[in-house]
């Protein structure tokens, strides 16, 4: 069985991408990645700390620039899927290889002040990420089309 590459994007790669790489990383027959559009330079503490408290490997974890999965030497992607709306907006570098592309857009955990109420919103983005993810690990890639691989990773987004 061949490894999915799965690259998670948002504007800050900060936070919810992060939590979606590593998700997807753990996943058998999987290999995350994630970047942003502007990357911040530096992973949210929030989003390690949740990641770390669920038993996930958090060394290694970057913010890096969307154009390094641009270049020619980058793996290629299987699946893109955007978070954050500002990032499903933009004028997306050309992505070799093809892939499916989807927008999956989530709140940003970052942007809730009181501390007490971020480190939950985190655990939320978390979770929701997880449980989409799962869906789509459980989906036979390689007995779908392209187009019917994105509908149904996008159809996994708006199921409850």
């Amino acid at each position: 069985m061949k490894n999915h590459n799965i690259l998670i994007l948002c504007t800050g790669n900060s936070a919810r991408s992060i939590i979606g790489e590593v998700l997807v990383s753990a996943m058998p027959g999987f290999k995350g990645y994630s970047a942003g559009s502007t990357p911040r330079g530096e992973v949210n503490p929030m989003a390690m700390s949740v990641l770390s408290a669920k038993g996930h490997d958090t060394s290694g974890l970057t913010s890096k620039s969307w154009d390094v999965f641009a270049a020619d030497d980058a793996p290629t992607m299987d699946v893109i899927i955007t978070v954050c709306d500002n990032a499903a907006g933009e004028v997306c570098p050309y992505w070799p290889g093809h892939p499916v592309q989807v927008h999956w857009g989530l709140p940003d955990p970052a942007e809730v002040e009181e501390m007490s109420r971020q480190r939950i919103a985190f655990e939320d983005t978390y979770f929701s990420l997880k449980k989409r993810l799962q869906k789509l690990a459980a989906l036979d890639f390689e007995a779908m089309t392209a187009p019917e691989l994105k509908d149904a990773i996008q159809a996994i987004h708006t199921q409850r």
